[in-house]
């Protein structure tokens, strides 16, 4: 390894002159593609559905499709790892519903709900009752809260109440009619302005300790980023009773990374974070207080107070309390979750975590340890019945998991009830089914000794969604409900406790998704009668199609195909693909998807190529199998091998033409594209969008890649394709966001490569979005990104040396 230093450190020297040339770039106007594309894009979206508490209504949300790029590129504080609008103290670029309808499900009956004028309303929230919700609207200058009735449907804003939810959730129900909210802080005055002159440099400083960092976006710069910070992530806790509209303010403002009420409504659990801050780590890092507040918002009790977490290791955790909460079936009783091994999956221990329980008063009570977990404890969920918990403990470096049934009564008895390789899709046996309690806590839904599961169940005829009834004391697994083979139907809710009544979202390749209520004695009643948005699709054939590598490996794609089709006919085609690791063989094989389902397109997607006269290799699998500290060493060889096999695949059924084959990705699907061009002839362009290209620059792990630069110098450098720009002989369209927020897709990784290529003779184009981050929204900009990969398309693909064998 010594001998490569010298090696690393004369590319680095390379790269760096290379950076200080300019780019060139010159600023177009926004494009738009082909009408037939557009018809599509602008389809109406159906509306999401959310079920009532008391399983009794449903609400109907329509969302934004596209917003406009003045909304993308409106005001933004990039701050902590966070987008903050200055504006509204809210976060930027919000979700919003366009609108809200109620459904009652017993007959259908539907009431229109009536939103403020010109709303940007959030999605809505239930009462712990159902009966009635709560929404936010988000006006020019601040969050606004209302609240409205399911019986009626009739909405009103709460007067006096200004939202913070710049940091963390700014409302939540706690009881039927009293939600916990974050203000404003009243009086806060203007934010703090910039300094015209500065006052000195910026200094960080480190103190020898390691403390290795994955390469994040949009940390803090200065004391001004920090004082920003203070300013608009602060907020005021407080009770609104929805009746009357009353504001009780509780405690002092802070930055709440949480805020929780007990189950008795006693106490409260709250962390907040506070300095010092950090320039490297995002604010989940930062230092954190975690304390019980009385009634009132006066502090009881001091859990722990969290040092920045800038010693983690990779792939490790937190030291100290985390995941601390309430158990929901007990007054005030905290649960929380500790390392036994300084947080280190390195380490050689016998348990790696511990549950930890504490009871109040707290402060004079000690806690009790209730029980250990061999692996790294990753889920807690506490059944609606019977003192009982599930644990799941994941074993990372085998990728195993399994879950225990852990009596609060007998936790020295454990009972594994079912674990499986983390990456069996085929063997998955689902999620348990969840509801709220009164008092706003998630539980495990309990019929007796049944609990309920739902899954996605793959199989090799693709996805078939089930609903599984598990036993708690024999561990026999009855199956409820599994979607038929050409249809794709998941379980939304259940309808009815013991589960003999549940509701499901229907679609097949020809029927768009509807919901319907179904019975367990095979009784369906539709529920909703959603049209076709966009007929022309229907036209547009798909299929699953599966294949072996040459090693044995199984692969697939979902295979679409234009409208009017001609058998044996062979198109221009594009693989768009993404890659994964896995430890072996057997689970790299296993198929994932469905081709049963409604086809719909929206975005920036790939299928629109499939409405242009191209076959498309949808999901083309792209797995890198080997185990977890050097499956790596091999990802250049076996991208290839499997691009090679999609391509035979595809020519050999008689839709591919092996000279117009592209390739196309985004983020580590756009850094597989780059690698398939340097290190193969197999495609004649390629088109990767949001990628990072130069692993020199994310030098601290990243994907499932835990080895640093420093341990791997030749992996890192055999997987840039940046350092082998001279190698990319076919024409790349580069697209990336200039306000990209993924952790190592910084911007200027699209624009060195391009650089890189330009220097070396090659054909390639960069489109740098104004204002967009990792993954993009404005309909320009959808607009504009169809348009170019379109074009891009046409120019070396399409009518490029067409082979008519």
């Amino acid at each position: 390894m010594m001998a490569m230093i010298p090696v690393v450190r004369s590319i680095l020297l390379s790269a760096a002159v290379l950076f200080a040339t300019t780019s060139g770039l010159a600023q177009e106007t926004y494009k738009k593609p082909p009408q037939a594309v557009l018809d599509v894009l602008n389809a109406p979206l159906s509306p999401d559905l959310a079920v009532s508490p008391s399983q009794d209504f449903a609400m109907l949300a329509v969302p934004e499709t596209y917003p406009p790029i003045a909304d993308v590129a409106a005001p933004m504080l990039r701050l902590a790892g966070e987008r903050i609008n200055p504006a509204t103290n809210g976060p930027h670029r919000a979700q919003y519903v366009v609108s809200l309808t109620l459904k009652r499900i017993a007959d259908g009956v539907e009431s229109k709900i009536t939103l403020p004028p010109n709303a940007r309303a959030g999605r809505p929230r239930w009462s712990t009752d159902g009966k009635q919700f709560a929404f936010t609207n988000t006006v020019s200058n601040g969050i606004e809260l209302w609240v409205g009735d399911t019986a009626t449907a009739k909405t009103r804003k709460i007067s006096g109440v200004t939202l913070n939810a710049a940091y963390g959730d700014p409302l939540n129900w706690i009881s039927p009619q009293t939600l916990l909210v974050r203000l404003i802080p009243t009086g806060r005055g203007k934010p703090p302005a910039k300094p015209a002159v500065p006052l000195g440099p910026n200094v960080q400083e480190t103190s020898g300790n390691a403390g290795p960092v994955r390469t994040y976006e949009d940390m803090l710069e200065s004391p001004h980023d920090e004082a920003l910070w203070d300013y608009y992530t602060a907020s005021q806790l407080a009770f609104v009773e929805v009746s009357t509209g009353k504001i009780t303010p509780i405690g002092k403002a802070a930055i709440f990374a949480s805020a929780d009420v007990s189950p008795d409504g006693k106490y409260f659990l709250v962390s907040t974070l506070h300095r010092p801050y950090s320039y490297l780590h995002p604010a989940s890092q930062f230092p954190r207080l975690v304390e019980v507040w009385d009634y009132t918002g006066k502090p009881v009790h001091k859990l722990a107070d969290l040092p920045l977490a800038d010693k983690t290791p990779i792939g490790g955790v937190r030291t100290g309390p985390r995941s601390v909460q309430w158990q929901p079936l007990e007054p005030s009783t905290l649960v929380w979750i500790e390392a036994l091994d300084d947080g280190n999956p390195a380490k050689k221990v016998s348990h790696r975590d511990r549950i930890v329980m504490l009871k109040a008063p707290f402060s004079g009570v000690p806690a009790t340890e209730f029980f250990k977990t061999e692996q790294r404890s990753s889920g807690l969920a506490w059944l609606e019945k019977g003192r009982m918990s599930l644990i799941t403990e994941t074993d990372r470096q085998r990728k195993r998991t399994r879950t225990l049934l852990v009596s609060l009564d007998k936790p020295a008895e454990p009972r594994e009830l079912w674990s499986r390789d983390t990456q069996d899709r085929y063997g998955d046996r689902g999620a348990p089914v969840t509801k709220i309690t009164d008092a706003g806590n998630r539980v495990v839904v309990q019929s007796g000794d049944w609990i309920f599961l739902r899954g996605d169940g793959a199989s090799a005829q693709g996805d078939l969604p089930f609903l599984d009834q598990f036993n708690l004391r024999t561990s026999q697994s009855e199956r409820i409900f599994r979607s038929a083979l050409g249809s794709y139907e998941t379980v939304v809710a259940l309808l009815r406790p013991d589960g003999s009544q549940f509701l499901t979202r229907y679609e097949t390749p020809v029927d768009p998704p509807n919901y319907r209520i179904r019975s367990r004695s095979g009784e369906i009643q539709p529920l909703t009668k959603f049209g076709d948005p966009t007929p022309a699709l229907r036209k547009v054939s798909k299929q699953l199609v599966t294949y072996k590598r040459p090693d044995g490996v199984q692969l697939s794609f979902t295979l679409y195909l234009p409208p009017d089709y001609k058998a044996g006919t062979k198109l221009p085609t594009l693989v768009w693909a993404y890659p994964y690791e896995y430890n072996d063989a057997e689970t790299a094989s296993q198929v994932s998807g469905s081709p049963s389902r409604f086809t719909s397109v929206s975005g920036a997607s790939q299928l629109f190529f499939a409405l242009q006269g191209y076959a498309v290799l949808d999901n083309a699998a792209m797995p890198v199998v080997g185990s977890l500290n050097v499956v790596n060493d091999t990802y250049i060889q076996q991208i290839v091998m499997d691009a090679k096999a999609a391509i035979d695949k595809a020519v050999e059924m008689g839709v591919t033409d092996r000279n117009r084959v592209g390739v196309a990705g985004h983020s580590y699907g756009a850094f597989m594209t780059a690698n398939l061009l340097a290190h193969s002839d197999l495609f004649r362009a390629g088109i990767a969008r949001s990628g990072a290209y130069n692993r020199t620059l994310t030098p601290f792990g990243f994907q499932s890649e835990e080895r640093t630069l420093w341990e791997a110098p030749e992996t890192y450098l055999a997987m840039s394709p940046f350092m082998f720009a001279d190698k990319i002989k076919s024409p790349i369209l580069l697209i990336h966001g200039e306000a990209d927020d993924n952790t190592g897709t910084f911007p200027i990784q699209s624009e060195r490569l391009y650089q890189a290529l330009r220097g070396h003779g090659a054909t390639a184009r960069l489109v740098m979005l104004p204002a967009e981050a990792h993954g993009y929204q404005a309909r320009e900009t959808i607009e504009d990104v169809l348009y170019e990969m379109l074009n891009w398309g046409e120019r070396f693909l399409k009518d490029a040396g067409a082979n008519v064998n």
